[in-house]
């Protein structure tokens, strides 16, 4: 469609127009000057521009119909045909977004899978310890992996942005790493083995900040953002409800099946290794499907040969031997046209140059990041504390604990659910369900009407009021009597309630962080390692968060006030939402370098001037 652009012309200038002949082709003073700029390429537009030599010349380009005019902005052709909502299956390349997917489900499935059973393994771990001590035990083993992480997820993502060894690679080291931890922290007889085999893990897994690059490399334009990095927290979601249960029916089988596996002496030697053996399994299989499937996504190895592993039936191989073969069959096919069909095609680099790292940290980087940290710290302290909430055993008042305690409420109280690992795989499986039925039905729909922006900060509201009332549960009446785990109609529709609001926020506000960070990056030569920072952000805040709220959670057991550190995470969760008011959505492509060139999402996104 043509695009018309005018402005209103002065009276002298109409008088000056009158008086030439407005022949283009001459180059004589005083006429006008012909300017034509032609853009090609894969749905870019083709721009005719005709351009006076005086202000106010008419101005013509391809697109919607708009001009310059006051009051007369934006005008389309009523046939226009209204754009198409963004479907699942409008995706593009759902191959590689399906290998990716595989990736990520494996990592929370092992990950949700040992915190169905970490409570009771630390207690077998040695039995004398009381209950604060092993809360602030279950807080360090799940705060080592993101420790470990925060120190190596910035080096992960620039090694994924260095031409030596690009996305796949570090991608495969990952998954490799969890792979032997997981087998390690399956046949730990002790809590410094446990600690040892989930830092290692922690140390080779940068997989979260590249999978997201790979996914905003993969699908380049924005109108299918949305849908493409709500992959990763949906994938999440279903390793949420998949690894609870596993753990939960795989933990301990000795005891848990005595009639069938009672007597076999493995069983009873490593009583937690079989979960463990199961996700290891898991995640072979993605290391495999990504080695064979997985394709490089890094602007300069596009084209280059995979260090890992390059298909039989690779894209570039396929073309460059049919070319060659078909100038082979005709001899009389000049020898330099034969030479130039035997190269391989080459794909056009946005950029040539990288940013220096110091030019990272602009104004809306940081404010990002640190908006960041606070969604991180206290969704990493929920995740952590929740399991160990569920398994603390109910307050008892013929034996209370701590000794001649009794509850005050709203404020003065303590105790948890008493759950044993089946039912709190349960209970975390209920909060994957719920999670997967919202990202599937409600976050695209309002996500597209409400905007990444406004979305996030709406989500942001429902935090505090999720950490205010979670404690609340340790005083919902049970049908059984305590010291028997609590039972009953009420307590589960009690954790339905509080986990539905928690997820609902959750929801929203991870995907739409995911774009923001992804959006906030100054160039696109260092997409790898903003994700890679922003995963260290994130490490650091999921380190933090466990640690002190594994400890505040012990001190508040053993003082009768056990809602205090999820009091406490309501604060936090308040300061996020006051400082999201700061935070902007960007662009992809803030800092323009000499020999940058504009993508076909670019072309989208960018207005014309």
């Amino acid at each position: 469609m043509v695009e018309y652009r005018y402005d209103t012309l002065s009276q002298d200038e109409c008088d000056a127009l009158s008086r030439d002949s407005l022949d283009l082709p001459s180059q004589s003073p005083g006429n006008a000057s012909p300017e034509v700029n032609s853009r090609h390429g894969d749905g870019a537009s083709q721009a005719t521009r005709a351009a006076a030599s005086r202000p106010g010349a008419l101005r013509i380009e391809t697109g919607s119909l708009t001009t310059n005019a006051p009051g007369d902005r934006g005008l389309r052709q009523p046939d226009d045909p209204p754009e198409k909502a963004i479907g699942w299956k409008d995706l593009p390349r759902k191959d590689q977004l399906l290998v990716i997917t595989l990736a990520r489900l494996s990592e929370p499935l092992t990950q949700t899978s040992l915190q169905a059973y970490m409570f009771y393994q630390l207690q077998w771990f040695d039995p004398s310890l009381p209950e604060a001590v092993i809360s602030g035990q279950a807080g360090i083993l799940h705060a080592s992996f993101m420790a470990a992480q925060f120190f190596t997820a910035m080096m992960w993502g620039r090694i994924a942005d260095s031409r030596l060894a690009g996305r796949k690679t570090v991608i495969l080291i990952g998954l490799l790493g969890t792979m032997i931890s997981c087998l390690g922290f399956g046949f730990s007889t002790s809590f410094y083995q446990a600690l040892f085999f989930r830092s290692l893990g922690g140390i080779t897994n940068g997989n979260i900040g590249v999978l997201r690059t790979m996914i905003s490399e993969t699908v380049l334009e924005k109108k299918y953002q949305s849908r493409a990095f709500l992959i990763l927290p949906m994938t999440f979601n279903i390793g949420v409800i998949v690894g609870p249960i596993l753990g939960g029916v795989l933990s301990d089988p000795a005891n848990s099946y005595p009639d069938l596996v009672g007597n076999v002496e493995f069983f009873k030697k490593f009583p937690y290794a079989t979960p463990n053996i199961v996700s290891a399994l898991f995640l072979g299989t993605a290391l495999l499907l990504c080695w064979l499937m997985l394709e490089e996504t890094h602007d300069s190895l596009r084209d280059k040969r995979d260090l890992a592993y390059t298909p039989l039936h690779s894209r570039d191989t396929s073309i460059s031997t049919i070319a060659t073969a078909d100038f082979e069959l005709s001899p009389s096919t000049p020898r330099n046209s034969a030479e130039a069909a035997s190269k391989k095609p080459t794909t056009r680099k946005r950029y040539i140059n990288r940013l220096p790292f110091r030019r990272i940290f602009t104004r809306n980087v940081s404010i990002t990041l640190i908006s960041h940290f606070f969604l991180a710290f206290h969704v990493g302290t929920f995740n952590s504390l929740w399991f160990v909430f569920l398994s603390t055993p109910v307050y008892n008042p013929a034996d209370p604990d701590p000794p001649g305690f009794r509850p005050q409420l709203p404020f003065r109280f303590t105790g948890g659910l008493g759950l044993p690992p089946r039912s709190v795989g349960l209970a975390m499986a209920f909060l994957g369900v719920i999670g997967i039925l919202m990202q599937l039905l409600l976050y695209p729909r309002l996500s597209a009407r409400l905007g990444t922006l406004r979305s996030w900060r709406a989500a942001l509201f429902l935090f505090p009021i999720t950490y205010l009332a979670l404690p609340f549960l340790s005083v919902v009446p049970s049908s059984t009597a305590p010291p028997s785990q609590k039972t009953g109609l009420a307590i589960w529709a009690a954790i339905g309630g509080v986990l539905f609001v928690q997820v609902s926020a959750r929801t929203f506000a991870l995907p739409a962080q995911t774009i923001l960070v992804n959006n906030c990056t100054p160039h696109p030569s260092i997409l790898g390692t903003l994700h890679g920072l922003g995963q260290s952000t994130s490490s650091l805040a999921r380190t933090i968060g466990p640690v002190a709220g594994g400890w505040l959670y012990g001190l508040g057991l053993s003082h009768g006030f056990v809602g205090g550190v999820f009091w406490g995470m309501a604060g936090v969760a308040i300061a996020g939402v006051v400082f999201s008011f700061w935070v902007r959505e960007g662009d992809g492509h803030e800092i323009w370098l000499e020999g940058d060139e504009e993508g076909d999402a670019d072309n989208e996104d960018r207005q014309v001037p």
